[in-house]
């Protein structure tokens, strides 16, 4: 039976399984390895970073995630199926390997996080109010 993710050793088994997974996918890993040109190696260090500080508020990430995306979207239209993708296999991901709070959590922020980085990279706000107000019939400003 899975265990939650406790620690910094869960959350990288979590991340260097997933960018195996990605990096194999035919929708996504292309956008990785032939558009980002990516080096895992490097990479994933600053991944776990970026998910400890996340899940565990650690801190230990320190960048800014959306200018690396806003770069990426330039040289290649990350679409909403792109992200779509991206938060399927990592939903998959962490279901495979963990189950509890932590990893709910790890699946709830993913959601927030591309639903957040899809609406900035299409010029508008990065909050998901701005969608509950479209849905609800209200316009945006």
């Amino acid at each position: 039976m899975p265990t939650d993710l406790m620690n910094g050793d869960d959350v990288e088994r979590l991340v260097v399984a997933f960018y195996e997974t990605a990096f194999r996918d035919p929708r996504i890993g292309p956008i990785f390895t032939d558009v980002a040109h990516m080096d895992l190696a490097a990479h994933l260090p600053i991944m776990c970073d970026f998910w400890e500080t996340v899940l565990f508020r650690t801190g230990a990430y320190r960048r800014n995630a959306l200018q690396v995306h806003v770069a990426l979207n330039a040289r290649h239209r990350l679409t909403d199926e792109d992200f779509s993708r991206w938060l399927e296999l990592w939903t998959a991901t962490v279901d495979d390997r963990f189950a509890g709070p932590v990893a709910e959590r790890a699946k709830l922020q993913a959601a927030r996080i591309a639903g957040s980085m899809r609406r900035r990279l299409a010029g508008r706000s990065g909050s998901a109010f701005e969608t509950l107000a479209t849905r609800a019939g209200h316009p945006q400003d």
